[in-house]
């Protein structure tokens, strides 16, 4: 099965989602901040990445530029998902390469129904 990455640095939220995608039958992985994120990427190639906008160390944005200039990594789906609603953060997001952008709060059903969908894409 697909490996996710998640890359948020929210406990709650981190285990409410890693519950939610094991129990889908997704391998979970877990970054607390924005370079451990690169670091995860990089040393073990998750099928998607789910990344918050507002993390320590790098931040979202910065993350996903460096995975997109990347091309071990830039083909990689990246499901932002963060409570920036911004309409500029949004449109940034998604011109900066991100495949889906959902803001928090968020509805868990329709993140695995996405997460689903850019999986299937990809294979």
């Amino acid at each position: 099965m697909a490996t996710i990455l998640i890359a948020d640095d929210d406990p709650i939220l981190v285990e409410i989602l890693k519950f939610r995608l094991e129990s889908a039958g997704y391998t979970v992985a877990i970054a607390r901040d924005g370079e451990d994120a690169l670091v995860a990427a990089h040393g073990n190639r998750p099928d998607l990445i789910v990344l918050d906008s507002m993390m320590p160390v790098i931040a979202g944005p910065e993350v996903l530029a460096e995975l997109k200039s990347d091309p071990d990594l830039c083909d990689i789906p990246v499901v932002m998902l963060t409570a920036r609603d911004g309409e500029a953060d949004i449109v940034a997001g998604l011109k900066a390469g991100a495949s889906e952008y959902l803001t928090k709060p968020f509805i868990p059903q329709e993140l695995l129904v996405r997460i689903s969908g850019l999986l299937g894409k990809q294979r």
